[in-house]
């Protein structure tokens, strides 16, 4: 689970360093590059909701293999892609296979170990795993791009996905029988929730492009309002909601998920502030940049060992604010560093918080999030905290980049503008995590609705 879970976290970031080479291969400018990130995170977080009820409906194993094995044949055709437009394809297809795999991968995770330190622990590799992926793909992808090329990028991935399709065919659990007469799926409902969020990374996308039409900007964000009111309209009337609204009863997942969304945009930003700052105003290379993030995957692998135990003592909530604070703390870091223009070292403290961040409150915020979780509906929960994960991070990055790197604002410090944007999103997040209540692994899954 965790090897499926490291290479699906690695193409989130790898292709990132490899843009520009990507780019000149294919003759493409840098606006329409964006697509190659955002279209597999969006598409992948929009469908995870799917995914887990996927999980749920016809058996985690069946899915999981199901998933793994579209999101293989993705990665092979996005090495082997000889267009532009085919690879944009190939990323969004990619996103469905991780839409469909990682809810089931996580399910058998959370089944597997009962509340307390045991799950606690496994979350923590968990996380740390999906951490040093997202990470990597960073290192990864500068030394790929350097001496292979950047098609290589997608390729390195087959083979280990070929490992966890076996894998997983021997050793995770056969699933119950699917019921015959069991109600269809809500496909309406994964459209709607897949198109919100593209069509509001459009809008924020196209908003800082000067020469786009007066009507595409106001255009989208009424289409992505519509999009999301129509999916509440749709799960309320459905017999077999893909979101079913009562999920919301329990106020402390919402919580969750609501604060997973805020810290996980700043984290993404800072991702590409990083590279942005090593890439565009250090002018080091694909490879220099790429090793120049090492330091974070290290101090993640670090983290990921102390978390564990934190849980125990701290209690989850703790542990969130303070990886709030920690990614607070980074982002400063990271306007003054640009500010300055210090070399690439000077970011390594900023890189330690952001490790530290990551550490504490995403691990946290999954605990929480999964807390009270039944074989009936924890592909469901599952799914809504990795979409709450993703779609967070995918539209922070639109937000605090898209807008703090727009031509229109060419005459503010883009690095102070984007940080200030995702400061204010962790600051909204210490707010609801603060009266997010700490989860009784003793007590009953209807006892934390309140």
């Amino acid at each position: 689970m965790s090897m499926l879970q490291f290479f699906i976290a690695v193409d989130v970031t790898v292709v990132n360093i490899a843009l520009p080479s990507i780019g000149a291969g294919f003759d493409v400018d840098g606006h329409t590059l964006t697509w190659v990130v955002i279209g597999y995170t969006v598409t992948g977080g929009g469908m995870l909701m799917l995914g887990g009820r996927l999980g749920d409906l016809l058996g985690r194993r069946r899915v999981l293999l199901l998933g793994t094995g579209l999101f293989g044949a993705a990665s092979l055709l996005a090495g082997l892609a000889p267009s532009f437009s085919l690879l944009v394809v190939a990323r969004l297809v990619q996103g469905a296979g991780e839409a469909v795999a990682l809810p089931a991968a996580m399910a058998t995770i959370v089944l597997m170990f009962p509340e307390g330190a045991r799950r606690s622990r496994a979350l923590s590799v968990w996380a740390a795993v999906a951490s040093c992926g997202l990470v990597l793909g960073f290192v990864l992808s500068g030394v790929i791009t350097a001496h292979l090329g950047w098609r290589w990028i997608f390729l390195v991935s087959v083979p280990f996905i070929l490992v966890v399709l076996l894998a997983a065919a021997f050793l995770v659990e056969g699933d119950r029988p699917v019921v015959e007469d069991a109600p269809p799926l809500d496909l309406p409902g994964a459209l709607l929730l897949t198109a919100c969020p593209l069509l509001l990374t459009f809008a924020v996308v196209e908003a800082g492009e000067p020469g786009a039409p007066a009507w595409m900007v106001p255009g989208a964000l009424a289409a992505a309002v519509a999009a999301g009111a129509g999916f509440v309209r749709v799960e309320a009337r459905s017999r077999n909601p893909l979101l079913p609204l009562h999920f919301f009863a329990h106020r402390t997942r919402v919580r969750a998920n609501l604060t997973t969304m805020l810290l996980s945009g700043g984290l993404s930003t800072s991702f590409l502030l990083f590279t942005f700052h090593l890439q565009d105003r250090l002018g080091i290379g694909p490879l220099g940049a790429g090793l120049t993030m090492l330091p974070l995957a290290v101090s993640l692998i670090a983290v990921s060992m102390l978390v564990p135990r934190m849980l125990g003592r701290w209690g989850a909530r703790a542990c969130v604010l303070a990886g709030i604070g920690f990614t607070t703390a980074a982002m400063a870091a990271i306007a003054l560093v640009s500010f300055l223009r210090a070399g690439g070292a000077a970011m390594i403290p900023a890189m330690f918080l952001i490790a530290a961040g990551m550490g504490f409150g995403l691990v946290g915020l999954q605990y929480v999030a999964v807390s009270g979780v039944t074989e009936d509906d924890a592909g469901i929960a599952s799914g809504v905290q990795r979409a709450a994960d993703q779609l967070g991070g995918a539209t922070g990055v639109a937000v605090c980049v898209g807008i703090g790197f727009a031509p229109t604002l060419h005459s503010y410090d883009p690095f102070l503008v984007a940080t200030l944007l995702a400061v204010g999103g962790l600051v909204t997040g210490a707010v609801v995590a603060w009266r997010m209540p700490e989860p009784d692994s003793t007590a009953d899954p209807q006892s934390q609705t309140g």
